[in-house]
Order: structure tokens, then C-alpha cells, then sequence
């Protein structure tokens, strides 16, 4: 038990809370052990018409789909908040959790035309578009290890996924988090190359309360320069010319050129 607490701290904080809740939601409803409607987003429900039932506005970005959607939705979450908090976020778990409560918040507002009433598809989304945003130009990823497509296209991919399995509103649930997402790139990143910092740059860093709770110092805020070669929740693969570039330059330890055996 010791181990298996120690592996799950080594996980990013925010990572960590998201596949939670994820879990803490999901699981009980795939379990019948929880009605989904105890779960789902309604306006009079939180706000007090019907009660003051306020843990929906958390539960409802959190239920998933079923089957081996549910597996493919965990791995993508994780591999895409992992990437993040390892990269432009690095140190700056604050600064992503402000973010994304600032996100959540919006994805509500934008999808009140919609009636929506669960949010984990935007929510995904959103992720998998900053993340893509932010990933080298010309890096590739796989579409479920099926077929490899250009990154910054894998949110547009899933979005017609959406359209193939659940039609034209499921398509249409989903789009606010690719609206938001890429709101959140271009006004904390930028839309320039680089990612030399958005115009809302300075109004995305957390709080001080907020930085010294997940213990860091605050101030400098998600750091483009920091950014690695993440993806979009996937493996990426780098393009050619980039892969023959990287090939031209020595990384690790060297081990000579060998002999042949049986050479004197």
C-alpha cells in the first residue's frame, strides 16, 4: 500500500486530481453504484431553485463514456495534463490549476446555449488543444496508435470522432472546449511562434494563497521557454527533416566505434 501512495505521488498534482475525479465519478456510475443523475450539471439543482447541490459543478466534468472509451479517455488525460505539468508548467502546478478553473468556468458559460449537462468532453478537449498548440512544429502523433497525424490537427481529430460515434451534438457539446482551449493558448502562450506570452498572461498566475498551498514560490507564471516536446495526451513523434536535425547532434554518453571481434 506504502508503494502504491508513494507511485501515485509521484504524479503531478493537478494530473493526479483530475484522473481521481475522474475515477471517483466515473466508477461508481459504470458501477451502478451511483446514479449519473446525481452527477449531471442543472442549473436549478446548484443554484438553489431545487437545493444547493454544488458538488455538480465538479462532478459533472468528470463522467465519463464507458467501455474502452473510458480507458482511452483515462490515458489521454493523463498523458495530456502529465505533458503539461512536465513542460510549460513545470513548477507551476498553480498556475494550471487557476487556469483550468478559469476554463472549467467558461466551458459552463459557452455551453448554456447547448444545455449541456456533463463537461468532461470539453474539458479533454480544451487540454488537448493547448497541449497540441504547444507542441514542436511539425511533431506528429498517433490517432489510436491507428494512423499518425500532424498534432496541431489531433483536437480537430477528435472532434470528428465525436461526429462519427455520436452525431452532429455530440460533435457540437465537445466544440466549446476547442474554443476555450484555444482562447487559453492565445492569451497565455500567444499565437506567435515561440509562445512568447499571451496578452492574459499576467492575469493567469495563481494567486500567492494559491502558490504557497501547492508550495511554490508564484510570480513567474507558465513559462513558454520551458516547454518540451510534449503532445496532445499521445506520444509524438518528430517530423523527418527534425528527426534527421536531432540526429546530427550528440546526446548522452558516447561509446566509440567498436571493433570487429577476431581482429588483432
Amino acid at each position: 500500500m506504502d508503494g502504491f501512495v508513494a507511485e501515485l505521488k509521484k504524479i503531478p498534482p493537478v494530473t493526479r486530481f483530475l484522473c481521481i475525479s475522474l475515477i471517483s465519478v466515473t466508477g461508481p456510475v459504470l458501477m451502478q453504484l451511483v446514479s449519473p443523475y446525481k452527477v449531471l450539471y442543472h442549473q436549478s439543482f446548484v443554484f438553489g431553485e431545487r437545493g444547493f447541490e454544488v458538488w455538480r459543478l465538479w462532478s459533472s466534468f468528470f463522467l465519463g463514456s464507458g467501455g474502452l472509451g473510458f480507458i482511452f479517455e483515462m490515458i489521454m488525460l493523463y498523458r495530456t495534463g502529465n505533458e503539461l505539468e512536465s513542460g510549460p508548467y513545470l513548477r507551476k502546478s498553480s498556475d494550471l490549476a487557476f487556469q483550468l478553473v478559469v476554463a472549467c468556468g467558461a466551458i459552463i458559460v459557452t455551453s448554456i446555449p447547448l444545455s449541456s449537462t456533463v463537461f468532461f468532453r470539453p474539458l479533454l478537449l480544451s487540454l488537448v488543444y493547448l497541449s497540441s498548440q504547444l507542441a514542436p512544429p511539425g511533431a506528429q502523433t498517433s490517432l489510436y496508435g491507428l494512423i499518425s497525424i500532424p498534432v496541431k490537427y489531433f483536437p480537430f481529430a477528435l472532434l470528428g470522432m465525436d461526429l462519427l460515434n455520436g452525431g452532429p451534438r455530440a460533435a457540437a457539446l465537445a466544440l466549446p472546449g476547442a474554443v476555450i482551449g484555444h482562447l487559453w493558448w492565445w492569451g497565455i502562450f500567444g499565437s506567435g511562434a515561440g509562445g512568447r506570452g499571451g496578452p492574459l498572461v499576467e492575469y493567469g498566475r495563481a494567486p500567492r494563497w494559491l502558490a504557497r498551498w501547492f508550495g511554490e514560490s508564484g510570480g513567474s507564471g507558465a513559462n513558454a521557454e520551458s516547454i518540451r516536446a510534449t503532445g496532445s495526451g499521445v506520444h509524438v513523434v518528430p517530423s523527418r527533416a527534425r528527426a534527421e536535425d536531432n540526429a546530427q547532434t550528440t546526446h548522452g554518453y558516447r561509446w566509440g566505434s567498436g571493433q570487429r571481434l577476431g581482429r588483432d
